[in-house]
């Protein structure tokens, strides 16, 4: 009978703390978010003011006691996250409980690797959640229309970027041919440097063609650059088309964390898990 009190009081502790962990409905919740976003703020302010030279001389100390206070509060919640859900494995999975470990993580790394606490300013990607606790319905809409958006255009994405890549390795060894090492094409990746440079339009000017046969394949990689500008843009803006007309609800999984959901869907799409 003990053992049975004992589960239910733990099972409901677990639903109080994931209802203020995770739902920004209630004031409690509400407030959970608030200083979360507050301690993340501090948190990246201190180590932005640590790479400052005299600033990390005249108060250092400070710094990295704000730096490893925040870390523990942010292992404590981090741990409180995988105890509340009922897949632990599947939030830790998902972006925002990756997103949460890396938050951790820099501080103790930087005991064996000195300066990777500068890494910590991952932690400002948590800061995505200030929609959802907001209540800013319109930009959460938008920022899923994006990301359905990005995910759904990745394999396209991926295969014009290798395309490009061809492109340069072709171009690069075409210069290098052309040029040669006394125009400063000294080698195949320095013209591969040199085609990127150009095709992006960024033109830096530190290695230019010299010949006429040189010019001519500059200007016809600077052409193909203006070219290929606008692929990647057509990609990604008929996805976002078709990706704004089915917008998602906001509603968390509560045992994975999954916030992706159609808005009358009833189980998460990632776990299976009634919502």
């Amino acid at each position: 009978m003990d053992r049975e009190q004992t589960g239910g009081e733990r099972r409901t502790v677990r639903r109080q703390l994931y209802e203020v962990i995770f739902e920004a409905e209630t004031p409690a919740g509400r407030g959970f978010d608030i200083a979360l976003l507050v301690l993340i703020l501090a948190s990246v302010f201190a180590v932005l003011l640590e790479s400052v030279d005299t600033f990390r001389l005249d108060h250092g100390r400070l710094l990295r006691w704000v730096e490893w206070g925040i870390t523990g509060l942010f292992t404590v919640e981090y741990g409180l996250r995988l105890w509340v859900v009922r897949r632990p494995i599947a939030y830790a999975r998902s972006f925002f409980g990756v997103v949460d470990l890396l938050s951790i993580l820099p501080t103790y790394v930087s005991l064996a690797i000195p300066g990777a606490q500068s890494l910590l300013v991952v932690r400002a990607l948590r800061l995505l959640r200030i929609f959802r606790i907001l209540k800013m319905g319109h930009f959460l809409g938008e920022a899923q229309v994006l990301r359905r958006a990005i995910r759904a255009s990745a394999r396209k994405v991926t295969i014009f970027l290798v395309t490009v890549v061809t492109l340069i390795l072709v171009l690069g060894a075409a210069m290098y041919l052309v040029e040669g090492p006394e125009n400063g094409f000294t080698s195949i990746p320095q013209s591969m440097y040199w085609a990127v440079v150009t095709m992006t339009t960024v033109g830096y000017g530190d290695i230019a063609p010299q010949t006429v046969a040189g010019k001519l394949l500059a200007s016809l990689v600077m052409i193909i650059g203006y070219a290929i500008i606008a692929v990647p843009t057509g990609i990604v803006t008929v996805e976002m088309s078709e990706a704004s007309r089915r917008l998602k609800s906001t509603r968390a999984c509560p045992s994975c964390g999954e916030e992706d959901h159609d808005p009358d869907a009833r189980y998460c799409k990632r776990c299976g898990e009634e919502l």
